[in-house]
């Protein structure tokens, strides 16, 4: 048997799972299906996260706000949606193997998947904060430190720019790849910043417990540093809107308009998957302004 809700929540991340807190809150049927991994797991402590001056870690986050969803009457499941459609009522039909729902709106909150540097046990690396893939989450913590940016070109150089703020003892490390090159205005940019800039043999990365080493390709030395910042981007999962016509940006990351509403109507969008900020606040105001769209456009409850 088919399963109805008023709304479907695709993604169990900290946008999923603030909608399905609000819509839960304003006594709606929320369902939020969760693959099961979120790339707020891998934050070993976020010091950046409104009210939590002592930080807290991603899955300590998760957990709480699964519990206060829940706590709201909304259903958490763990499973992966094949196919979503829509009908002529404008009704929507999530398929998961045998099993299937429906929802009068769904809020997509999948998020996206970090383009990883092709450097062994990086999840390891990350959770261990060797590895980084956040200047604005934690460019804080990195004041003073020893700290290298790897990359392939003008996005990696940007990157290391914004975290001159933090630390001078900062270098720019360039794969050799067509789009290694850099402008003549990125490298006065650099020169200006102090930032050294450097090539590197990426099968040379080495991840200790105190720092990471890699081989320059110009000196042929062995560089330590303290972290470094993976600036390879994110690919966002976008498949599930866009088969539906939903529109994108020149960086696949779905349109919406001030109600979080995709090109798509009923289908909405939060989080990392609609803007390259990737924040986790920002998220949440994301996932806050669609549930509540959402909450006043379906018929009213009446207690």
């Amino acid at each position: 048997m088919t399963r109805a809700f008023d709304c479907l929540v695709i993604g169990g991340g900290p946008a999923g799972l603030t909608a399905a807190i609000y819509l839960g809150r304003f006594r709606r049927r929320v369902l939020v299906l969760d693959k099961g991994w979120s790339r707020a797991e891998w934050i070993t402590k976020s010091h950046n996260l409104p009210g939590f001056p002592g930080g807290i870690s991603g899955r300590r986050l998760l957990e709480n706000l699964r519990e206060q969803a829940r706590r709201y009457g909304a259903v958490v499941e763990s499973s992966v949606v094949d196919t979503l459609s829509s009908n002529d009522h404008g009704r929507f039909s999530a398929e998961m193997g045998a099993r299937s729902v429906t929802a009068h709106a769904v809020i997509l909150a999948t998020g996206v998947v970090e383009n990883n540097p092709p450097v062994a046990h990086v999840g390891d690396a990350v959770k261990k904060g060797l590895i980084r893939t956040c200047p604005i989450c934690d460019g804080y913590e990195s004041i003073g430190k020893h700290i290298a940016v790897l990359g392939d070109g003008e996005h990696a150089a940007g990157e290391a720019l914004f975290l001159r703020t933090y630390t001078g003892r900062l270098t720019l490390l360039l794969m050799a790849t067509e789009t290694t090159a850099l402008s003549a205005e990125t490298h006065r940019s650099l020169s200006a910043a102090g930032i050294d800039v450097s090539h590197v043999v990426i099968d040379s990365v080495s991840l200790g417990e105190n720092g990471v080493t890699i081989l320059g390709v110009e000196d042929g030395r062995l560089h330590r540093f303290d972290a470094i910042y993976s600036a390879f981007g994110t690919t966002p999962q976008a498949s599930l809107a866009t088969a539906l016509g939903a529109r994108t940006d020149d960086a696949h990351r779905l349109y919406v308009d001030a109600h979080q509403e995709t090109s798509v109507p009923g289908l909405f969008a939060a989080g990392d998957l609609v803007r390259g900020l990737n924040q986790i606040s920002v998220a949440d105001g994301e996932a806050a302004i669609a549930a509540t769209a959402i909450h006043n456009r379906l018929p009213q409850v009446f207690a």
